[in-house]
């Protein structure tokens, strides 16, 4: 075990744990690096290929929640198909114009747009908005629990 390995993983896993929690860092994607990093200074003892594969597969879902969670709260929230399109547009021009917090008030703007090109009241679309945020909520817990079972195997297998 490399001790300056493991100083860097434990660094690199908290600022993508804090990344998560306020999204101008990218959580997972640092989380993985840091593993990698440890993997290069102990020549991959103990982290087989399938290991990084399958933490690889870990972020590729953590994406997929970003993107999913706001569209199942605008379906929750009895949001048509529109807000949904305007929930995941509003996310990609959100970040571009606003940063990382385009992530939080770029699906919700979206999603309100998308209910009122529909001609739903204002208070409607407000409430199919406001279910963005709530999925967005869940998605960070979802994607918290990913990154603990990523860490918790990262540790389980350098233990070995």
């Amino acid at each position: 075990m490399s001790i300056l390995g493991m100083i860097i993983a434990i660094i690199f896993m908290a600022a993508g744990v804090i990344g998560t929690l306020l999204p101008a860092l990218p959580g997972a994607p640092l989380i993985w690096l840091g593993m990698f990093f440890y993997g290069l200074l102990v020549k991959f003892h103990n982290l087989p290929w399938t290991f990084f594969l399958g933490q690889g597969l870990a972020v590729a879902l953590i994406f997929l929640i970003d993107y999913l969670a706001g569209v199942w709260g605008v379906n929750r929230y009895g949001g048509s198909r529109e807000s949904a399109w305007g929930s995941v547009i509003g996310g990609l021009v959100g970040v571009i114009i606003l940063g990382p917090f385009g992530l939080i008030f770029g699906p919700f703007i979206g999603a309100v747009a998308g209910e009122l090109y529909n001609k739903r009241p204002l208070e409607k679309a407000f409430r199919v908005g406001m279910g963005t945020i709530i999925g967005f909520m869940g998605g960070v817990i979802l994607k918290l629990s990913i990154e603990a079972v990523m860490i918790i195997w990262f540790f389980i297998a350098v233990s070995r």
